[in-house]
């Protein structure tokens, strides 16, 4: 029944998406982008970096905001989405993984959230105790679909079906399948720089689209750090905004790689394609 629904919403979200050509103007157009950017950055920094990985800490009230960007990302509850992104760590690229390619790449882009919320007790979330003993992130889990549903309302009342569709239908979709396609592409085509065991690569497109996500393989390497671009040139927006927050003392024990376990990782010889 929950992977009914959810199969549902994903259909419903992506029609929605569908009718984006027919409700254009510059204000929609505008707004999708802002809200691809700030939701797009509560999956990376907030659920990915922040909360899967404590690749660094933030006042709570900080810490609780980034978190419901993300809910309205249209992934899952914190405490559901990071419980499945730590078993990805844990068992990489083998059959125990919710979503390696090695069962197809359509399998580890889409397919996947069917066995996710078709068995929602599968995992039980037992690897995230630190986040079920807070209030918030139980009351997330438990009302988790009625805040895009809030989103959408107040989308439509601000600028009718434009905003909607734009604001809700093509921004989602957008952020779905860049996500997504970490868990595919990030693990299909690109560079391995690092002796990881598992067929993550370094994607550079993906690394722009996804706030600095695309280099999956570094991420990988050193999975504790808040900095996946670790080289000058591989853009990793969501660093720079760790570093912001550093900057002004939100940011703390910011973690990063250190040359000793960089040399533990490295390739011999050249980056392998």
């Amino acid at each position: 029944m929950e992977a009914s629904s959810a199969r549902f919403r994903f259909l419903a979200i992506h029609c929605l998406a569908l009718l984006g050509p027919f409700y254009f103007n510059w204000s929609a157009f505008w707004l999708a982008v802002a809200l691809y950017f700030v939701t797009g950055l509560g999956m990376t920094l907030s659920y990915h970096r922040n909360l899967a990985h404590r690749s660094f800490k933030l006042p709570k009230w900080l810490e609780y905001s980034f978190a419901y960007c993300g809910v309205l990302s249209h992934q899952g509850s914190p405490i559901q989405w990071v419980s499945t992104h730590r078993v990805h760590h844990q068992y990489t690229d083998t059959w125990d993984d919710p979503h390696s390619p090695i069962k197809g790449f359509w399998y580890s882009h889409f397919d996947w959230i069917d066995d996710l919320f078709g068995s929602p007790d599968a995992l039980e979330f037992k690897n995230v105790g630190d986040l079920k003993r807070q209030w918030y992130y139980r009351f997330l889990h438990f009302t988790y679909p009625y805040h895009s549903v809030a989103l959408g309302i107040l989308l439509y009342a601000g600028g009718g079906l434009p905003f909607l569709v734009w604001g809700m239908g093509v921004r989602t979709v957008c952020v779905l399948h860049i996500t997504f396609s970490i868990n595919s592409i990030g693990h299909m085509w690109g560079k391995q720089v690092w002796n990881t065991g598992d067929l993550s690569r370094n994607n550079w497109l993906l690394g722009l689209l996804a706030n600095g996500e695309g280099w999956h393989n570094n991420h990988h390497a050193f999975d504790y750090s808040a900095r996946q671009g670790l080289e000058w040139w591989e853009i990793d927006t969501t660093w720079y905004i760790i570093c912001f927050l550093e900057a002004i003392g939100l940011a703390t024990d910011v973690k990063l790689p250190t040359e000793a376990h960089k040399k533990q990782k490295a390739l011999s010889g050249k980056a392998q394609s």
